[in-house]
């Protein structure tokens, strides 16, 4: 594993080039991911701790953004879940090696209105919307067959009507008080342009050492 090494040479992040809004930053690299077809753009890790500072960090889906911060939707009784509520803060991480590049965001974490998780449930694949009633996320299972059967169970359940938004599932807002912006450089001179956001809402810019 030592010798994994290669270099990053494909582009470069000016502190003068990025905008003053950390959000709008994020969308115009967002488009370029998209634009550049890689799998899975909006793929994040989400890191969470528990109040004892139990850390814990696993890959989620970004699923909305707006002017001050980004939504994912997961179990509220799953360990991520039980962690935010002991401890309402979260850092996401975006990784596009394709394009040599990471976002890292901070800040505080809520849950979004119940309108806004109950729509996206009703937008969702019917085959995700029995996978939330069906699979007890985290929990232990004794084979695969459970699972199925439990899959069964919620088809024979909704059948022929509207599958409803379970109440312990929806969605998360981290809004962002920290971001980072990481460009790979040659020579691991990376360029890294930092925000942070003040009491008043405004954005500071500044360049971190690699």
């Amino acid at each position: 594993m030592k010798e994994l090494r290669r270099e990053y040479a494909s582009r470069t992040l000016d502190l003068d080039a990025t905008d003053v809004n950390p959000m709008i930053q994020f969308r115009a690299w967002f488009e370029e991911a998209l634009a550049s077809q890689i799998i899975d753009p909006n793929a994040m890790s989400l890191a969470t701790a528990s109040a004892s500072g139990e850390p814990s960090v696993r890959t989620v889906l970004l699923k909305d953004v707006d002017d001050t911060g980004f939504v994912f939707f997961t179990h509220y009784t799953s360990p991520k879940g039980r962690a935010l509520a002991e401890n309402p803060r979260a850092s996401l991480l975006f990784f596009w090696p394709a394009l040599e590049r990471q976002v890292r965001i901070t800040g505080s974490v809520a849950r979004v209105p119940r309108a806004v998780s109950e729509e996206y449930f009703a937008s969702r694949p019917l085959e995700s919307q029995w996978a939330v009633w069906a699979a007890p996320q985290s929990s232990e299972l004794p084979d695969r067959q459970t699972l199925q059967d439990r899959l069964e169970d919620v088809k024979r359940r909704f059948a022929n009507q509207p599958v409803p938004c379970p109440d312990d599932w929806g969605g998360y807002h981290v809004a962002a008080e920290h971001m980072e912006f990481w460009q790979g450089r040659p020579g691991r001179l990376h360029d890294r342009i930092a925000y942070t956001r003040g009491a008043d809402g405004s954005w500071a810019r500044a360049r971190l050492a690699p």
